[in-house]
């Protein structure tokens, strides 16, 4: 055998020797795991992190696996709601790997699966609700549909941390009614508002005037009070066409005393010198003018 030839073949025996022995060594993250097939079994458990050594030529392969939180976003679907409402719904799902030879061996792409539970389970769970349900208890949904997805995915050993419904697309007829109606909604209660304040400042003014009318003399004084506000504010000169002493003659009309009519006028007592007036009865008998 030629000198060459054995060269050769050594230098090929110590190439293959540091090309397994560089093979077996592996480096694996804090947030990574690998799940190791030994000549096509899986092994229990899954290595790492930091160092590991597998076997060389083809004995251990190794499928790396992130224990990270995935954030999902699932595709807008299609949605008929209970009361037979057309939308257009989308949705994030927040998962994580927490068991790695499961998420590997019993489904082929996790991410994948969870995300198609996730649209399936979309649909029919906001068919069950109507519209204003569903506008008004999103976070009662989400923490339905949570549940569910997270028990269809417990199985392939990833957990659902959370489910978010992120936009719902409303028709544009349905935008411009749901306008509407709210813009009616708030005129009402504008409306009742502005009644129940009337209805308040009309008592606090029957009672004012209550007030006043035992005191006649307080009109004058408000009279002159309004006078002075309104020359503060408006710098004009104000002319009274009406005499103020009028306000008087209100005051005294308003008063309950001066409003009943006057009586007769009361008879002196007779005085005490002189004759008595006749008591009345039957006149007295008349002679016929002869002495008696």
């Amino acid at each position: 055998m030629s000198t060459w030839v054995v060269v050769l073949i050594v230098v090929a025996v110590i190439g293959l020797i540091i090309w397994g022995v560089v093979s077996m060594v592996h480096v694996l993250q804090e947030y990574e795991r690998g799940v190791v097939f030994r000549l096509g079994r899986v092994r229990s458990r899954a290595k790492g992190p930091g160092l590991i050594i597998l076997l060389p030529f083809g004995v251990d392969r190794m499928r790396k696996v992130t224990l990270q939180t995935v954030a999902m976003n699932v595709p807008p679907q299609d949605v008929i709601t209970k009361d037979n409402i057309t939308m257009r719904v989308d949705a994030v799902i927040y998962a994580k790997v927490v068991e790695p030879v499961p998420a590997v061996v019993r489904v082929q792409n996790y991410l994948f699966a969870v995300s198609q539970a996730a649209q399936t389970n979309l649909r029919a769970m906001l068919g069950k609700y109507d519209l204003d349900t569903l506008l008004a208890e999103r976070e009662t949904i989400n923490r339905e549909l949570h549940g569910i997805i997270a028990h269809r995915t417990h199985d392939w050993g990833v957990e659902v941390l959370g489910v978010e419904i992120k936009d719902v697309d409303l028709p544009d007829e349905l935008r411009r009614a749901m306008a509407r109606e709210a813009e009616a909604d708030r005129d009402a209660r504008a409306l009742m508002i502005s009644a129940d304040a009337e209805r308040r400042a009309s008592r606090l003014l029957a009672d004012a005037a209550a007030i006043i009318s035992q005191n006649p003399q307080a009109m004058q004084l408000r009279f002159l009070q309004t006078i002075t506000e309104v020359a503060t504010e408006q710098n004009s000169t104000l002319v009274m066409p009406i005499p103020v002493e009028l306000l008087s003659l209100f005051g005294r009309i308003s008063d309950p005393g001066n409003g009943r009519p006057a009586g007769p006028p009361a008879v002196p007592p007779p005085a005490s010198g002189s004759p008595a007036a006749p008591e009345d009865g039957p006149p007295p008998e008349q002679g016929n003018g002869r002495p008696g």
